[in-house]
Parts: structure tokens; C-alpha cells; sequence
């Protein structure tokens, strides 16, 4: 029954997918069937984000397409040799749950209009956002909160702070060498590099233009 439950959950998430964009259903799948280690709070989840109101119902998973969730393993993998962990902030979010942030937001520097282009690339199941904690899930300091619109989010980090500094290279690192773009004014957002092959040719293009933030340095 748990398992006919899941897949019904699965089937309703790929008809929204296809509802919204017009292509085929698309198969997600929970990121904790793929690495049960990796640690899951959606932010959308709760009130604690930046609209203050829970915008996904209890007890929402994070999916993913398959192959972003078996890259997220992999960085995991990775990470947990040096002490450290993955904790997923947001995973695919359906497009009704992103016209609530555009309209709360009404900001496409940040928020993208899900009535213009590809919309959300969370919305295909190709973008997660992610930050690190230790072994024992503790939260670990980075540049900013999540959603945290002010230049402190910016994918190159302004500051200071050499633990700061440091977390944020392990992080873009591993998400680089497991096959992820990172966002110039998001250091937690993170898409699947070949995102091309996931998307309409239409919108593929101008999508790859926003993005195209990876590793250059060393760890």
C-alpha cells in the first residue's frame, strides 16, 4: 500500500510537470530512497522562509530526476569524507508553489515568473538548493540565510570570514565535481550541468545564459 501511495504521488507531481509545460510526464524520485543520509528540511516546508507561511503541505519529499538525485549521492559520498553532509533546502517545487513566490517576491532577479520561459528550473526537477552541515547535523556558518536577497547570497562570497569562506568552496567544489552549475546570486542553488537535455530547445538556451557558475579554484 506505502508503495502504490508513493507511485500515485509521483504520477500527480509528473501531470502538474506536464500540466504547466506542456511536455512529456517526467519521473521523479525521493532523494532519500537514493542516499538516506543526506538530510532533508525543506524550507517551503515551514513558515521559516521568505513568504513566513508554510508553502508545501506536511510531510512533502524532496524529488528530483533521477539522475540529479544519483549526483547528490555522489556529493555526498564526497562530503562525508571530510566530516561534513548535504542538507537539501528545496528540491522540485511544483509550479503553483512558485507563482506564490512570484507573487510575493515579484522580483525576476530572484524569482523566476513561471509564465515566461522555462519558468522554475526547479519545476523540472533539474535544480535542488542546498548548504552543509557536520557529521551530527549541525548547522555549519555560511554567507547568508536561504532566500537571503542582499549581496551576502552572492555566489562569490564578499567577506571575510575564512570558515565562511571555506565552507562555501567545499560545498561549490563537491557540487561542481558531482555535475552542477551554481546561480552568481544564490550560493545555495545548484542545477544539473547537462540541463539541456531536460529542457525545450526554446528555452535551454537563455536558461544556460543565467547560469554557468562553477569551480575555478582549488580546495
Amino acid at each position: 500500500m506505502k508503495l502504490l501511495r508513493y507511485a500515485l504521488a509521483i504520477v500527480a507531481l509528473a501531470v502538474t510537470t506536464l500540466d504547466s509545460h506542456g511536455q512529456e510526464p517526467v519521473a521523479l524520485v525521493d532523494i532519500k530512497t537514493i542516499d538516506p543520509t543526506i538530510v532533508v528540511a525543506l524550507r517551503y516546508a515551514s513558515p521559516n522562509n521568505i513568504t513566513g507561511r508554510a508553502l508545501y503541505p506536511p510531510g512533502t519529499r524532496a524529488l528530483v530526476r533521477p539522475e540529479v538525485a544519483q549526483r547528490l549521492a555522489g556529493a555526498q559520498t564526497f562530503l562525508r569524507r571530510y566530516q561534513y553532509q548535504l542538507k537539501i533546502w528545496d528540491a522540485y517545487r511544483p509550479p503553483t508553489v512558485q507563482f506564490q513566490l512570484w507573487q510575493a517576491i515579484h522580483n525576476d532577479d530572484y524569482v523566476a515568473d513561471p509564465r515566461a520561459g522555462a519558468g522554475s528550473l526547479h519545476s523540472w526537477g533539474i535544480a535542488v538548493d542546498v548548504t552543509l552541515t557536520d557529521t551530527w547535523n549541525n548547522p555549519v556558518t555560511m554567507p547568508s540565510d536561504f532566500d537571503d536577497l542582499t549581496p551576502a547570497a552572492m555566489w562569490r562570497y564578499g567577506g571575510t570570514d575564512l570558515v565562511v569562506r571555506n565552507h562555501l568552496r567545499l560545498l561549490q567544489f563537491t557540487m561542481a565535481q558531482a555535475g552542477f552549475y551554481g546561480l552568481r546570486i544564490e550560493w545555495w542553488h545548484f542545477t544539473i550541468e547537462d540541463l539541456q537535455k531536460y529542457l525545450p530547445a526554446r528555452v535551454a538556451k537563455r536558461a544556460t545564459q543565467v547560469l554557468g557558475s562553477s569551480w575555478q579554484g582549488k580546495l
